[in-house]
């Protein structure tokens, strides 16, 4: 309701004419406008009281400042009417009679004497406005003459006024007179610090720098070395400046050439400036470097000959005005002066002095560089770097007279890369080679271990029967023919229908191919990332090295396009390209060395795990092959070169001359040890997988062979073959017999090899290395003869065990003589001989043998030999990885009956593609009958 009722926003102001209140409002509404207007009465009472307080004194201070004008203008007036009545009375008293001739002439000389007095006071009072001009527009030399020039009509003017009594009221009259000494006398440091300021500069013209100097000079009475001394030491506090600045500021290139770009102005600065030629030597020729700046600028400042080129310090200018003529010959003509005077450097002495600035320099840019170079991160930022600082050295107004600047001041040549920079670059390199090769190394470490952990758990996921999506891994390395008849998208390329494998590069491996070598998914992962990291660190050291199309000092696609190619190089960026790949080199070495070493403690510490075994046998084994970055890094361009010399092979035998030894280079050496390590590795890890396969397979083997019960003998036992003979009795009548003779082995030793030859494929047997085959085997061979000397000695020793029958002794002879030509058929590249073999076999056949009947072991020796041989050569291609494609047996001899019982698989004479498999032997090996081949063809059982 009070947010609705009109008379609260109804105004006093509004109100008119009251009765026409009366007629619209009630009384009670009239008596509520009564309230409101007697409550803005007394608020506007309370205003008008507070303004009036608080205006009082204003208003007192106002009333005694009109009291004060008042008295002003009233003294105003009085002084004015004090003048009229004194000119009134000078008008009256002048005389009409003029002075004498003396008064006339001594008025005229106090006028000249005035008027001198005058343009004096009047060029010191303009002169601190010229000198604040000349020191805006860096001209430091002119603004000293004008402060020397200032000092000077400050002493004339003291000297005349303490000579002259005449003169005091004058000087009374124009105190800025005394104060104008305060108010120049900071002109001195300031022109000094701004010329101090002016030598730090590098982009400041060798004139500028001269004057400076010539300035420091004039107003420190100091001579040309201890210019020199000035020079170089706020050439120095540049260089430290530069070093010192943020790193934000500017980049770590930017800040590298300024200090090269400012140490050679220095020198280059110091020539033109303070370099004098001897005296009788040859002159400078057409388009030589100017010399001797500080001496030619102070003789013109200073000189005062009349025929001298002597630079006045009052310029035409300053002539224009009509109180220039009054002023005195000393200062019109007024010239600075050196109390002592400036003699020429001596050679030596420049020469002893700049060399032990650039002594003092070099710590101080080595140091502050080598904290720079911390910040770059890269070999691409490094050559960046030096390839500015060579841009910058390359240009000709350097190139074309550095090296006599440097010639004439030291005495010697001074090449700023190599003396300053080279090797603090090269440290760099090193550390970062060496920070990103140890990177590499434990992330590879990292990577190999998780690896290795992931097998594990796989292995026991999938001995558990859980996840067998997860230990798909894990049973490709322990089970490589799963992972080798698998298919997967990999297997050919895209390409691979129109491009040749001889055109392909390396790094364009197809799955096929990397089946064919065994390499599983996880070693293929392993050596992909080692290899791309170390491409990463080839590629970056790319950047440092010169392109392989062109010389030792090429210059690259991206830098110094624009100069000719004749021009002149300031130095050789490239000869420290050996150090450089020397580091690369040692620290790829020492990187694959770390991860040999973390290899060897996995397996002192899992020798029981074969699937990781396996894995880390395989990885060392593959590593030269699958990383070619890393040959590249340690063999450096010597790898094109071995490609360029590989692609020519006939041209020694066009010379006709004998084969030469090929010289080993340090790097070839390197990598061939290198690969020797990593080789001996990969044997250790398939030395500690044959050891444990071996001792498993023949720990069942000697169970079954070291058995007492007849149950277990005759649970091992196969069938044997009847065989019929034709004897000759005493009476001399042939007599046919028949004999029992065993053709098979027992079940253990037949189980013995077939699990041997199943574990062998299964970790793909085609490429295992032949020693660790031969290995395999021999371990086995050793393993069984150890359980048949077991048992020899078993039946020696105990009593009452169970005796040994002929035909048992028949069948443990036909198995040991089996395993022996089954498991030695590899050793000894394929030959073996009685005198190679172990003592113990033949120990253990005369054991056997004496079991049984000699004249029985007569009768049952040619068949049973004939049985073994036939058993031999039926299981060598089921056998294959075992008994070896370098023991082929041969043809049978003609005498053999083509209608025996039983048939072998005549083996390819001619190089087949697929060895393993059972292709049947070509017509040419057999041209004598062609039904033999059919016999062949139609008989074949094993």
């Amino acid at each position: 309701m009070m947010a609705g009722d009109p008379m609260l926003s109804l105004r006093v102001s509004e109100i008119k004419d009251p009765a026409a209140l009366f007629e619209r409002y009630s009384t009670e509404e009239i008596r509520r406008v009564e309230r409101k207007v007697r409550g803005e009465i007394e608020q506007k009472k309370e205003e008008l009281r507070q303004m009036v307080g608080e205006r009082y004194r204003d208003l007192i201070d106002a009333a005694d400042t009109i009291g004060e004008m008042r008295q002003c203008s009233e003294s105003v007036v009085e002084s004015i009417q004090d003048m009229q009545r004194f000119c009134h009375t000078l008008k009256q008293g002048r005389t009409s009679a003029g002075g004498s001739r003396q008064e006339h002439q001594n008025q005229r000389q106090w006028q000249e004497k005035f008027y001198t007095m005058a343009s004096q006071i009047k060029l010191l009072l303009e002169i601190p406005e010229r000198i604040w001009s000349a020191m805006e527009a860096s001209q430091y030399l002119q603004a000293t003459q004008l402060y020397l020039l200032c000092c000077h009509l400050h002493s004339l003017l003291q000297l005349e006024a303490a000579t002259g009594g005449l003169y005091s009221p004058v000087l009374a009259r124009f105190p800025i007179l005394v104060r104008q000494v305060a108010t120049t006398g900071h002109f001195r440091s300031t022109i000094l610090l701004d010329s101090r300021a002016l030598l730090r500069g590098r982009a400041v013209s060798d004139q500028a720098i001269a004057e400076a100097l010539v300035s420091t000079m004039l107003l420190e009475d100091s001579s040309p070395r201890q210019a020199l001394a000035d020079f170089l030491l706020a050439r120095k506090a540049s260089i430290h400046q530069l070093l010192n600045q943020p790193q934000h500021g500017a980049g770590i290139k930017a800040q590298v050439c300024s200090l090269v770009e400012l140490l050679v102005t220095t020198l280059f600065q110091a020539y033109a400036v303070f370099y004098m030629p001897p005296e009788g030597g040859a002159r400078p020729g057409e388009g030589a470097l100017s010399c001797g700046i500080l001496f030619s600028t102070l003789e013109n400042v200073t000189s005062c000959t009349p025929t001298g080129k002597g630079r006045k310090v009052l310029q035409e200018e300053w002539s224009t005005g009509s109180w220039f003529r009054y002023l005195p010959p000393s200062i019109t003509e007024f010239q600075p002066t050196l109390r002592t005077l400036a003699q020429p450097i001596q050679t030596e002495q420049l020469r002893d002095t700049l060399q032990q600035w650039i002594n003092t320099c070099k710590q101080d840019i080595c140091h502050g560089v080598a904290t720079l170079l911390v910040y770059v991160k890269s070999l691409k930022g490094l050559a960046a770097i030096r390839d500015a600082v060579w841009d910058l050295l390359s240009t000709d107004s350097i190139s074309q007279h550095w090296g006599n600047v440097c010639q004439q001041l030291l005495g010697r040549p001074l090449v700023v890369w190599e003396d300053f920079l080279q090797q603090l670059f090269l440290h760099r390199l090193e550390t970062i080679t060496k920070e990103e090769t140890e990177a590499i190394a434990m992330s590879s470490v990292q990577l190999l271990t998780s690896a290795v952990r992931d097998l594990e758990g796989q292995t026991l996921q999938s001995s558990s029967g859980s996840n067998p999506v997860s230990s798909r891994g894990a049973q490709f390395e322990v089970d490589v023919a799963s992972f080798l008849w698998s298919e997967s998208p990999g297997d050919l390329l895209s390409d691979a229908a129109w491009v040749s494998v001889a055109k392909r590069g390396q790094q364009q491996r197809s799955g096929l191919a990397m089946k064919t070598q065994a390499l599983t998914p996880c070693v293929q992962n392993f050596c992909s990332s080692l290899d791309a990291k170390l491409k990463a660190r080839l590629d970056d050291l790319q950047h440092y090295l010169p392109s392989q199309n062109t010389g030792s000092d090429s210059i690259p696609a991206t830098a110094s396009s624009s100069r000719l190619p004749d021009s002149p190089s300031a130095f050789n960026r490239y000869t420290d390209s050996p150090e450089v790949e020397g580091a690369l080199r040692e620290g790829c070495v020492a990187c694959v060395r770390h991860i040999l070493a973390s290899i060897r403690s996995e397996l002192d510490s899992a020798p029981t795990r074969l699937g990781s075994v396996l894995f880390m046998a395989r990885l060392c084994q593959s590593v030269g092959e699958l990383c070619p970055s890393l040959k590249h890094c340690i063999l450096g361009r010597q790898g094109t070169g071995e490609a360029m010399v590989k692609g020519t092979p006939r041209q020694g035998k066009k010379l006709g001359k004998s084969k030469a030894a090929p010289e080993v280079s340090p790097a070839q050496a390197k990598w061939a040890g290198l690969k020797e390590e990593l080789l001996g590795c990969s044997m250790e890890a398939y030395r500690i997988w044959s050891s444990a396969l071996a001792k498993g397979l023949v720990e069942t083997f000697s169970a079954s062979l070291l058995a007492e019960s007849a149950g277990a003998v005759l649970t091992t036992a196969t069938s044997w073959e009847d065989l019929e003979i034709q004897e000759e009795s005493e009476s001399g009548n042939s007599v046919t017999s028949k004999i029992r003779l065993p053709v098979q082995p027992s079940w253990f030793v037949q189980s013995l090899l077939f699990q041997l030859c199943v574990e062998v494929n299964k970790v793909g047997g085609h490429a295992l290395p032949r020693l660790t085959l031969q290995e395999l085997l021999q371990s086995c061979v050793l393993q069984v003869l150890h359980h048949y000397d077991i048992l020899t000695e078993q039946r020696q020793d105990t009593e009452g065990a169970l005796p040994i029958t002929q035909n048992r002794a028949l069948q443990l002879l036909f198995d040991l003589r089996y395993l022996n030509t089954t498991l030695s058929s590899r050793l000894e590249d394929g030959k073996t001989s009685r005198s190679q073999q172990d003592p113990r076999f033949h120990k253990i056949c005369d054991w056997l043998e004496s079991f049984i009947d000699p004249f029985d072991l007569d009768v049952f020796t040619p068949p049973l030999n004939v049985n073994l041989n036939r058993l031999s050569q039926r299981t060598s291609v089921l056998l294959g990885l075992l008994t070896g494609s370098e023991k082929q047996f041969s043809p049978r001899s003609s005498t053999v009956n083509s209608q025996e019982p039983y048939n072998i698989l005549p083996l390819a004479s001619s190089q087949i593609r697929f060895g393993l498999l059972p292709l049947s032997m070509s017509n040419a090996r057999k041209p004598k009958s062609s039904s033999r081949g059919s016999d062949v063809s139609q008989n074949l059982r094993f």
